[in-house]
């Protein structure tokens, strides 16, 4: 059975996040206060520390189930930024734990309608922090095979384009989107922190990879 073949796990993304949350945490708080207004090169006009307060934010969300009209919109996301502005970092990455370490039960029991929260809102935006840090490991670490079974279940169910992925540094090709008549799938060659990139619409500066079939921008599912 192939990735993109697997049944939902209600428990992975909850597990992503644990993961996530046992190396962010630490990290952000070994940081000086300087390091959280550097700017988020992924989220243009926001800091590492406004995407934290996002991501903070977001999981609470779901946390306290508090899920208003337009919420995770553009709009709502800044509000949720401009509240904590008055708060500490300290407060901010507090938050962010009790937000990672929550979160994934109340996920768990959603039947999949929250699981990309814990994709796009827990683990890849830690790595656009770690990008920023210049970290080892963003957009890969420990989660990155959880991260890649959600990424190809997710892409699937939203029928998204048809991608075989020949990864460097992972055993076995991942399979992503729905199988469509027509034609063989895209296909990409490179690592698999490159492909995350490429779904999440990530910077792709330095990076090398090929592919055939589909165009960088069709791929993004955050988009």
């Amino acid at each position: 059975m192939t990735h993109a073949e697997e049944a939902r796990d209600p428990e992975l993304p909850g597990r992503l996040l644990s993961v996530e949350r046992d190396a962010l945490i630490p990290l952000l708080r070994s940081r000086p206060d300087a390091d959280f207004a550097l700017p988020a090169a992924a989220c243009p006009g926001w800091t590492v520390r406004d995407v934290l307060a996002h991501c903070s934010a977001a999981l609470m969300r779901v946390v306290e189930s508090r899920f208003e009209k337009g919420v995770f919109s553009p709009e709502s996301n800044d509000r949720d930024v401009a509240e904590r502005a008055g708060w500490t970092n300290a407060q901010v990455v507090d938050e962010l734990e009790r937000g990672m370490t929550e979160a994934g039960p109340v996920i768990a029991k959603a039947g999949g309608v929250l699981d990309m929260i814990a994709l796009g809102g827990g683990w890849v935006h830690a790595g656009d922090v770690r990008d920023v840090f210049g970290e080892p490991g963003a957009y890969a670490g420990a989660g990155l095979p959880d991260a890649l079974t959600l990424l190809a279940r997710v892409t699937r169910e939203r029928e998204h384009t048809p991608l075989h992925a020949d990864l460097d540094d992972v055993d076995e090709p991942l399979r992503l989107g729905a199988a469509r008549a027509g034609g063989p799938p895209a296909r990409y060659i490179g690592d698999a922190a490159t492909l995350v990139r490429l779904y999440s619409g990530r910077p792709l500066d330095g990076t090398a990879y090929e592919l055939v079939g589909a165009a960088a921008g069709e791929l993004n599912i955050f988009g």
